[in-house]
């Protein structure tokens, strides 16, 4: 259902893939941006974006759910972090890969940002996955 191509004449991505290819005829969800909120709207983590992506991605997780998908059929992901430190993002991206979003390994871009849409929010991922099974009658 989904293919995971690294490119063998480019530099081996330290745990996502060049490019997913999904056969036609596959269900997508394309899900709108995991933000650190609670279920009451409370930013989770002020201050702290380790905290906060891993908020991220229990959001992630039930919007998934929701779609009835799940982390293993993420093709594609944008991981945003308010950082110009390599050293945050690379702490944001361990989160990531400890989630099991890059054990297929899927196609990421982490990227550096100056703000994000909640006042204190550090981390927002926006995510493509394939729907498993039959859709709905």
């Amino acid at each position: 259902m989904i293919q995971r191509v690294t490119v063998p004449s480019l530099f081996p991505p330290p745990a996502y893939s060049h490019a997913s290819v999904v056969e036609a005829g596959t269900r997508l969800a394309f899900l709108a941006g995991s933000v650190p909120l609670d279920a009451d709207g409370e930013l989770v983590g002020p201050g702290d974006p380790v905290r906060q992506a891993e908020q991220v991605i229990d959001n992630l997780r039930e919007q998934l759910r929701a779609v009835g998908s799940d982390l293993a059929h993420v093709v594609s992901t944008d991981v945003y972090v308010v950082s110009g430190e390599p050293a945050v993002l690379s702490a944001v991206w361990e989160v990531v890969e400890a989630s099991g979003l890059s054990t297929g390994p899927h196609s990421s871009t982490l990227i550096g940002v100056a703000c994000l849409g909640y006042t204190g929010q550090l981390v927002e991922i926006t995510a493509t996955a394939v729907v498993p099974g039959e859709p709905p009658a």
